[in-house]
């Protein structure tokens, strides 16, 4: 009863960060609307912002990975599925569609580009394989009926979509240029947030897995 507790609280702080940090996401992203090629992150990217096709991938990336992040708040809720089953296909099917469709291809064009060296690049592209593989194991697990598998690999699939969160709360709470070399910093939380997204994922699979165990019993 009390992991219970401490798994649906973990859930509603969960999901008010990734609110959160959606909004205050959509507020940096907001500053690339003028196509200037210097501002926010574009500044450490000098190399490249004259790569047409590097920067559309860009573009393509920041403008809908936000998208991604609020479609998938949707698809956790029990009421809400229960209530808006209709819906719940219809915002999975953008979720879907919007990983692989358009910021699989695009995040593994500016992995090979990514600050931190080989250390980053492995990294981005690791999660990026990794995003790729949850989600369509997710989509043929439903296809198959298999719900609780469908349920465990969109878990991962979020929990890869989310690193991007992750990513920016450790930037933001531990880097310190005086202190850390930033190209080192930058490919080792990319690792980190990767790794720490998928323990974190860990029991809510858990509880998701023994809540199926318990049904298959009583029946």
């Amino acid at each position: 009863m009390t992991k219970l507790l401490g798994i649906r609280i973990a859930k509603v702080i969960a999901v008010f960060s990734v609110l959160i940090f959606s909004i205050l996401m959509l507020k940096t992203i907001s500053q690339y609307t003028s196509l200037d090629k210097t501002v926010g992150f574009l500044a450490f990217k000098q190399q490249v912002v004259d790569n047409p096709y590097w920067m559309a991938f860009f573009y393509i990336h920041i403008f809908s990975i936000t998208l991604c992040l609020l479609a998938g708040l949707t698809q956790f809720s029990p009421q809400f599925l229960r209530e808006n089953r209709g819906l719940h296909k219809i915002i999975g099917r953008i979720y879907v569609y919007n990983i692989l469709m358009i910021n699989v291809p695009a995040c593994f064009v500016l992995g090979l580009f990514s600050n931190g060296g080989l250390i980053g690049i492995t990294g981005f592209l690791i999660q990026d394989i990794l995003w790729a593989y949850f989600t369509v194991v997710a989509v043929l697990s439903i296809k198959k009926g298999n719900i609780i598998r469908h349920k465990n690999f969109m878990i991962l699939s979020y929990s890869v979509t989310t690193t991007a969160i992750t990513f920016r709360i450790i930037k933001n709470l531990f880097y310190d240029e005086k202190l850390h070399d930033y190209e080192l910093f930058y490919g080792m939380n990319v690792w980190l947030a990767l790794i720490i997204n998928l323990l974190i994922a860990y029991p809510f699979l858990r509880q998701k897995n023994h809540l199926s165990l318990k049904r298959n019993i009583r029946n």
